[in-house]
C-alpha cells in the first residue's frame, strides 16, 4: 500500500522514504516574520540591512524587537542566518519536534512560481502487509472512482481548496488544504485544515519549514507548459498565506509514521495563516469569499450518503497543477483495532492529494469538512480519511481559541 504523501522538488535529490502517518498533536507558535534587507533598495542583505516584522496588515515593515529575536535564538533560529538558508540544516539534534517549539518565519518571496510548480510527489511506496488486518470494523474494498477535474475558475467551483508548500529533509514539498471557519472569528476565518504529516514527520522527526497555504493555485486551471511562464498573480491569485501557528495530534506526533498508516487516524492539522504581502485588511476567508465549517459530529458511515474527497494529484498520471476531485459512498478502513475506524472511499487521486478536504451533509443537513486525505494504495483506488472527533476537536479549539477576536 502506499501512503499519500506529499511531494517535493525535482530539483532536490530524493533521498529516503516519507510516509502518511497522521498524529493529532498539540503544536505551537511561532513569531510571523518576514526576511528581508532593507537597507537599500537592491536588497543586499549583506548591506547592512535589518531582518523586519510583517505590520500585520501589509501596510508597511517593522524592525523586530530585540527581545522577540531572543525568543527566536531560544529556539536556535538567528533571522540573519535562517533568511540565508539556515532553514536547510536538518540536523537531528537541531530539528525541533515538540508542539511549543514551532517556529515559521515568513521569508518573502521563497514561494516563487517556479518553486511552487516544482513540487511533486516522491516515491512513498508501502507493502500491504505494512497494514493491519482487518481489525475493528473494515469494510470491503471500493472500487475505483475516477477523479474528475474541477472547471476553472477554481474560486468560482471550489473556493476553499488551496495548496500547502512547505519544506522538508527531503526536498520542497506540497499538500492540500481547506479554508474552514472559525466560530471565534465569524466570518473572518484565518484557518486552514490539512493533514498531520503535511506540516510534521512524525515520530522520525520534527515540524517541517516553510509552510505556507495558497488558495486557489492555480485558479485558471492551466497546464503544466502554460505555468512555465506564469507570473505570481496568475499562480495564487490570493496571495501566499504564512503558517504562523499550527497544531496537530499528539497521537501524530508520538505514532506517525512514513509507512503502513501509522498514526493515520488521527492524521490531521490546524493552520492559522497571515499574508506575506498584506491583504488591505481582510482575513484569508474574506479574500477567498468562503470557508467551510468542520463538522465533530459527522454521522456514522451507514447514514452517509456520498463524500467528496477534493485535491491536487501530483504523483503520475497527474502533475499536481489542477485541481481534482472523487465522489463515493464511503466504507470503513480499520488499521488497528484499539484506534477510531476511518473513512474509505474509492478514488484515483495519488499523492499530493493529501490534506485535502472530504465534504459531507453534515449533521446540521449543511455541506461540512468531514475528514481530510490521509493514505491510499499503491494502486491509487482508494483514500482513506481520519474520522474527525473529540481529538480534532481539541486541536481545533486550541488555534481558534489562541487567536480569539484577533
Amino acid at each position: 500500500m502506499r501512503s499519500i504523501r506529499p511531494s517535493f522538488t525535482a530539483r532536490r535529490e530524493r533521498t529516503g522514504r516519507r510516509r502518511t502517518s497522521p498524529v493529532l498533536t498539540a503544536v505551537a507558535l511561532a513569531s510571523v516574520l518576514t526576511l528581508t534587507a532593507t537597507a537599500c533598495e537592491s536588497g543586499d542583505a549583506e548591506a547592512g540591512g535589518e531582518a523586519t516584522a510583517s505590520a500585520g496588515a501589509g501596510d508597511g515593515k517593522i524592525r523586530i524587537p530585540d527581545e522577540l529575536k531572543d525568543r527566536l535564538k531560544e529556539h536556535g533560529i538567528d533571522l540573519d542566518k535562517w533568511r540565508d538558508g539556515a532553514w536547510k540544516n536538518w540536523d537531528k539534534d537541531d530539528w525541533l519536534r515538540e508542539a511549543e517549539d514551532f517556529v515559521n518565519p515568513i521569508i518573502e518571496d521563497l514561494w516563487d512560481p517556479d518553486r511552487m510548480r516544482e513540487a511533486e510527489e516522491p516515491d512513498q511506496e508501502v507493502d500491504e502487509s505494512d497494514i493491519s488486518g482487518d481489525q475493528g470494523v473494515t469494510d470491503p474494498e471500493p472500487a475505483p472512482v475516477e477523479a474528475e477535474a474541477v472547471p476553472a475558475s477554481y474560486h468560482a467551483n471550489a473556493p476553499e481548496a488551496g495548496k500547502v508548500f512547505f519544506d522538508s529533509p527531503e526536498g520542497t514539498m506540497v499538500c492540500s488544504a481547506t479554508v474552514v471557519k472559525d466560530p471565534a472569528n465569524p466570518g473572518k476565518s484565518n484557518l486552514v485544515w490539512t493533514a498531520g504529516h503535511c506540516v510534521h514527520a512524525g515520530k522520525s522527526g520534527g515540524w517541517y519549514r516553510n509552510i505556507a497555504f495558497v488558495p486557489s493555485y492555480n485558479d485558471a486551471g492551466r497546464s503544466a507548459a502554460e505555468l512555465q511562464d506564469a507570473t505570481e498573480e496568475e499562480v495564487a491569485p490570493y496571495g501566499v498565506w504564512w503558517g504562523d501557528w499550527v497544531q496537530t495530534s499528539d497521537q501524530w506526533i508520538e505514532q506517525g509514521g512514513a509507512t503502513g498508516g501509522e498514526g493515520a487516524p488521527y492524521d490531521f492539522a490546524v493552520i492559522h495563516v497571515t499574508p506575506e504581502d498584506g491583504s488591505g485588511g481582510k482575513s484569508l476567508e474574506e479574500m477567498v469569499g468562503s470557508a467551510l465549517p468542520v463538522d465533530f459530529d459527522a454521522p456514522a458511515v451507514p447514514e452517509i450518503e456520498d463524500m467528496t474527497a477534493i485535491g491536487y494529484p501530483a504523483a503520475p498520471p497527474y502533475d499536481g497543477q489542477k485541481l481534482y476531485r472523487c465522489e463515493d459512498k464511503p466504507g470503513r478502513l480499520s488499521i488497528q483495532a484499539a484506534d477510531p475506524t476511518m473513512y474509505r472511499i474509492g478514488c484515483t487521486m495519488t499523492g499530493g492529494s493529501s490534506g485535502g478536504g472530504w465534504v459531507a451533509t453534515g449533521s446540521d443537513g449543511k455541506p461540512a469538512l468531514v475528514s481530510n486525505t490521509s493514505i491510499g494504495p499503491i494502486t491509487a483506488g482508494w483514500l482513506a480519511g481520519p474520522r474527525l472527533g473529540k481529538e480534532a476537536e481539541a486541536v481545533f479549539d486550541e488555534v481558534s481559541n489562541k487567536f480569539a477576536g484577533r
